[in-house]
């Protein structure tokens, strides 16, 4: 799965100029679901985005806090162009992403898993499949991308003399 993370003063969704959701401070997490997902990527990115630190703590120390710290809002909102890729030309891709029913399986498994793991009122949601407008105000901006099948890095050797080495 894959996610795009943003730190929000506000964010909401509107499908066909009727308001879906809204929240106030907090995240705006759109997420995307890729062939060969599992629950098991969802519970990762669940765990993931609820620990990352975001915010300030109380003596203005950057990236302290989690959106569970601040009582913070989640707003999630399916998004299946983030597997879309130009690789191949100008027109986008989109081999990567899960069919429709898993990804909407999943994708609703991501969403419930984030309301069980929070604040259930604090976690809201677009439509899935609906042509959305998504709108945000900004905080930062502060916009972090993560995916579970990306590939780990590999540690750095030593050197002999104790020193970590960068891989050649």
């Amino acid at each position: 799965m894959k996610a795009v993370i943003q730190r929000v003063k506000s964010a909401s969704v509107t499908v066909d100029q009727q308001l879906i959701s809204s929240i106030g401070r907090g995240l705006l997490v759109l997420a995307a679901v890729g062939k060969g997902d599992t629950e098991k990527e969802a519970d990762s990115l669940v765990a993931k985005i609820l620990k990352a630190r975001f915010w300030e703590d109380d003596t203005g120390a950057a990236w302290k806090k989690n959106v569970q710290d601040i009582q913070g809002e989640v707003l999630c909102v399916s998004q299946f162009t983030l597997y879309g890729n130009l690789k191949k030309g100008n027109k986008p891709d989109f081999h990567d992403a899960a069919d429709v029913e898993t990804a909407r399986r999943l994708y609703d498994y991501f969403y419930n898993r984030m309301r069980d793991s929070y604040r259930p009122e604090s976690v809201k949601n677009g439509v899935f499949q609906a042509m959305m407008e998504v709108e945000l105000k900004n905080n930062g901006p502060v916009t972090i991308e993560l995916d579970t099948n990306a590939p780990k890095k590999e540690p750095k050797k030593e050197d002999g003399r104790g020193k970590a080495q960068e891989k050649k």
